[in-house]
């Protein structure tokens, strides 16, 4: 951006670098979002196919055959990607400030959540009330085991497994299988 040219919060948020959360274009899309969320979870009985358009309203893409089974929950929406024939179970939870990708044929258990918002670790922006987000980008043909969570700036390779209830801190390999509290591979 040219001198001169401030950047809204909303714009630092996508960037990924640290934004005020309570700036009012933000509060905005996620009222927006809360809206859209509770026409989507009420629509627990549709089929899929009806599901799957409403999910196109709100998400950035939706592959061909993704299914998300309410209830779900997110900040955004509009920072998600699902590949083609995606699977998220019941309760899971997306903080989407930055993109979240999810490639396709991916499995994902019940009650999984994907972290891509973060705070500082130091205390003086947490005190202003800064945050940021990392974004988090998750392979073809993962299984994601129920109650995981995947952490921000985490990148899952393909045909990766996470073992249910697992703690994602760091990166896994494509082909890996990860599992418990930090996740590290199994042999």
């Amino acid at each position: 951006m040219g001198s001169g040219t401030t950047r809204s919060e909303k714009q630092k948020m996508l960037a990924g670098e640290l934004y005020r959360p309570g700036d009012a274009e933000i509060q905005a899309d996620q009222a927006a979002t809360k809206a859209w969320l509770a026409r989507y979870n009420a629509a627990a009985a549709a089929p899929p196919a009806e599901r799957r358009g409403l999910l196109r309203e709100r998400l950035a893409a939706v592959g061909d055959g993704a299914v998300i089974r309410p209830p779900f929950f997110c900040d955004f929406g509009f920072n998600i990607t699902l590949g083609r024939d995606v699977f998220l179970n019941f309760n899971c939870v997306i903080l989407d400030v930055t993109p979240v990708e999810i490639g396709d044929g991916t499995q994902i258990g019940p009650a999984v959540q994907i972290y891509a918002a973060d705070h500082p670790r130091e205390a003086e922006p947490r005190r202003q009330g800064l945050e940021f987000g990392r974004p988090v980008r998750i392979g073809r043909n993962v299984w994601i085991g129920g109650g995981a969570v995947i952490l921000p700036g985490v990148v899952v390779g393909d045909d990766a497994v996470i073992g249910a209830g697992s703690i994602v801190t760091r990166d896994v390999p494509a082909g890996a299988t990860v599992a418990g509290n930090p996740a590290r591979p199994l042999r």
